[in-house]
């Protein structure tokens, strides 16, 4: 009998990428100006900035039309045993800044969600 093949690190991180919804992440008010592209540069940023970041070093993407953002990230936290990180994601676009703060924590699959 063959063992199932386990996915790889690169793998499960692609898809935790995958599962992590961008819209919990950033201001409401900005989702109506997002592009599908604008939205996946967010959404990488903020996965990356979760998942990688430096404490207080800002991870920045740029999208279309001049939309751009940047996520910090605070040092990891435990909370009931799950690994938790406060965030800040500010995105500009249409000449205003949204911002959204909020403490993320990462689900047993991979992805990160906003802790209420």
């Amino acid at each position: 009998m063959q063992t199932p093949a386990l996915p790889t690190p690169a793998q499960q991180v692609a898809s935790a990428q995958q599962l992590t919804d961008v819209s919990s992440f950033v201001e409401a008010g900005a989702i109506p100006q997002l592009t599908a592209n604008d939205r996946a540069q967010a959404a990488g940023a903020q996965f990356n900035a979760l998942q990688f970041g430096r404490p207080g070093a800002p991870r920045a993407w740029q999208g279309d039309k001049g939309t751009s953002g940047n996520v910090m990230v605070g040092p990891y936290v435990r909370v009931n045993n799950i690994d938790c990180r406060d965030f800040t994601h500010t995105v500009k676009t249409g000449g205003k800044d949204f911002v959204k703060k909020g403490l993320a924590c990462r689900e047993p699959d991979g992805r990160w969600s906003v802790d209420s």
